[in-house]
């Protein structure tokens, strides 16, 4: 497997979006490599990754793709932080390996809960037809680039982005089968006896415009534990388009979930838990 294994210190992996590839996240990446160690690749079914892959596992070939990632690193445990997509590929990984997630960061997340939208049903149809209209729907990202890093700077890093994607071009063929992976996912009754320390991370409500943070935050519901973070000023891409803030706020939980004694006790939910107890909500720009 092609892994990408930076910086020193706390380990922290870091699982890419729907579109698979690792390379999109390069500033994630590089911003967290100075504070952490940062492992990461991109999924299994690309064919850069280099990685084993079964369809017949559906998202669990994932799940087996962070553990081989970890073996082969030869580390027993890290913090497992998933982007989007990967946010539900990190907590299926916490159900089945909690002895191995000394912390999970969860960054504008699917739910086992999500379906795709209508607007990716009729993408869904014909991937490759239709891809030229996923990248022009892409604009819609716009107003989140800018209020995170005003208008020239976020023209030059919109121009720097779609460098990067078209140096490492996405699939629009594997995008749609990982959506359709979602549908036969049976995950939540085992995610609800997950104990370990968990930060839910969302961007704004009006600037996410592909992940309502109402889905990222029903993650509330399974674990009224978990934490919640808001990092101002980003929408979906905040990993990107803010990400110092990002990697501080990652390797600042990862490193509490690492000193944290018990921190992976595994127990049914408490009769009568509910989403209403509220975790702490708090906004990034103000600890």
């Amino acid at each position: 497997m092609n892994i990408i294994d930076l910086g020193a210190g706390t380990p922290v992996v870091l699982i890419p979006g729907i579109q698979g590839r690792w390379e999109w996240m390069r500033p994630a990446v590089d911003a967290l490599s100075k504070q952490c160690r940062v492992i990461t690749f991109s999924l299994a079914d690309e064919p850069t990754s280099g990685a084993r892959f079964d369809e017949s596992a559906g998202i669990w070939s994932y799940v087996q793709q962070v553990s081989d990632a970890l073996d082969a690193k030869g580390l027993r445990e890290a913090a497992i932080c998933g982007v989007s997509y990967g946010g539900l590929i990190a907590a299926s990984f916490a159900a089945r390996h909690a002895d191995r997630v000394s912390a999970l960061v969860l960054a504008s997340a699917i739910p086992p809960s999500w379906r795709p939208d209508a607007r990716a049903e009729f993408l869904m149809r014909s991937p490759l037809l239709l891809s030229p209209l996923f990248c022009v729907g892409s604009m819609r990202m716009c107003p989140e680039i800018f209020a995170a890093r005003g208008m020239l700077s976020g023209v030059a890093f919109t121009a720097q982005h779609v460098g990067t994607v078209l140096a490492n071009l996405f699939s629009p063929r594997l995008m749609a089968r990982r959506a359709r992976m979602v549908a036969s996912l049976d995950v939540e009754r085992e995610l609800g006896a997950v104990r370990c320390p968990t930060l839910v991370m969302t961007g704004e409500s009006t600037l996410d415009r592909v992940v309502p943070i109402r889905l990222t935050r029903d993650y509330h519901r399974i674990w009224p534990h978990a934490t919640e973070v808001v990092l101002e000023r980003t929408g979906h891409l905040g990993l990107i388009t803010r990400p110092d803030e990002f990697a501080r706020l990652v390797v600042s939980f990862a490193e509490r979930g690492d000193r944290a004694p018990a921190r992976r006790q595994s127990a049914p939910r408490p009769a009568g838990a509910r989403a209403a107890e509220s975790p702490l909500v708090q906004s990034a720009d103000n600890r």
